[in-house]
């Protein structure tokens, strides 16, 4: 997966289209990213012994990687990424519009 946390992404589909936000954690077997505060749902969640009250939580769901795009720290548009190859032999993620690398 091309994505790493805390890249910065912006939503591409569904109701949170056009939000950005910075991936909290990448879940690689399924395909799926969390990003911060987008594709919140509520949780409720039951009182658990004598005395406790119940609580409603926002929490994250996760969202398929093809439907966000990585928003480049150097010319901040949402851009596809690719790989280069440096002298040293080591592999480097790169911005596919301006070209410069991402760390």
């Amino acid at each position: 997966m091309k994505l790493r946390k805390g890249d910065t992404v912006l939503i591409t589909a569904g109701k949170d289209s056009g939000r950005a936000g910075k991936i909290a954690a990448v879940l690689p077997k399924e395909s799926k990213i969390i990003v911060e505060g987008v594709n919140k749902y509520k949780k409720h969640i039951k009182p658990r012994g004598k005395g406790q009250a119940g609580s409603i939580q926002d929490r994250e769901r996760p969202i398929q990687v093809a439907n966000v795009a990585l928003m480049c720290p150097k010319c901040k548009h949402a851009t596809r990424l690719g790989y280069k190859v440096t002298r040293e032999g080591k592999k480097v993620r790169i911005c596919r519009k301006c070209e410069e690398e991402i760390l």
